[in-house]
């Protein structure tokens, strides 16, 4: 269990975007439309207007106050990297040959839904309580850094849905483990729509909260420990005083869209966001 922890704290700084070693991917390769956390409409394969000839945002310090909180919120789990430095060995998408961007754009997405795959089979292998499917959880894991390591050519065809769909079914058991050990209900609001929910103070110990929509609602104070918060909306939650402890598959993006304050409690690995207010 300590070697998987290890390997655990090793893979979330590897899962993790690294811009000093990435062509700015994100900022080409994905669309967005303006919005509240866009401030302009951008076209996929078309350079934000705030990326520099460098691969580096010109606002990266003002991005919320520029109407950018979209991208302060994204993490490409270490996919940017990734394609950039070894898919492509090190060629920019604005060199080689003519389909080289389109290509690299293509395998970008397929990379980053892999990666987000390795960060939660990673983590699983560190949960006590999941250990009837470590040896499991490992051939995924290896699998799936496997799959992540193929050539450009291999990517674009990979059926990456199906691919997430089977790693799906592990983790879920994974999760059924680590929440069977939880005191409290355990209520199950898998895909639950809560946008807006009143749930301050409210008793979400062991909850599987897998895809719910928790956008705006207020979690102040509530007792998410030992939550299951896969793929869980947290934008403009409020976390303010609530304990996650021991939750888990909580990523740093759900916590950078959520809004939380000093007295939140966090899973160990998990870091604070700098934009989160401290508790007067």
């Amino acid at each position: 269990m300590l070697n998987a922890m290890r390997d655990h704290h090793a893979a979330r700084a590897e899962l993790r975007g690294d811009c000093e070693r990435c062509f700015g991917l994100c900022c080409v390769a994905l669309p967005f439309a303006a919005s509240r956390d866009f401030a302009v409409d951008k076209a996929a394969g078309t350079p934000c207007r705030n990326l520099g000839e460098d691969h580096r945002c010109g606002i990266h310090a003002r991005l919320r106050q520029q109407g950018f909180t979209g991208c302060t919120v994204y993490d490409c789990f270490g996919a940017g990297q990734q394609v950039s430095q070894v898919t492509f060995g090190g060629r920019d998408w604005r060199d080689g040959p003519p389909g080289h961007a389109r290509r690299m754009f293509e395998v970008f997405p397929v990379v980053r839904q892999l990666h987000e795959l390795l960060r939660y089979l990673t983590e699983a292998l560190t949960l006590p309580a999941a250990r009837p499917v470590h040896a499991e959880l490992r051939r995924a894991l290896d699998r799936t850094r496997e799959l992540a390591g193929g050539t450009p050519g291999q990517l674009a065809v990979l059926d990456v849905a199906a691919h997430r769909r089977e790693v799906d079914v592990l983790l879920l058991r994974t999760s059924e483990l680590a929440r069977a050990g939880v005191g409290g209900r355990r209520k199950n609001r898998r895909g639950a729509d809560l946008m807006g929910a009143r749930l301050k103070g409210a008793d979400l110990r062991g909850a599987n909260l897998r895809g719910a929509c928790l956008i705006a609602a207020d979690l102040t104070g509530a007792d998410l420990r030992g939550a299951d918060l896969i793929g869980a909306d947290l934008r403009d939650a409020d976390l303010t005083d609530a304990d996650l402890t021991g939750a888990f598959f909580l990523t740093e993006p759900q916590l950078n869209a959520a809004r939380g304050s000093a007295g939140t409690r966090l899973p160990g690995s998990a870091a604070r966001p700098g934009h989160w207010t401290a508790r007067v």
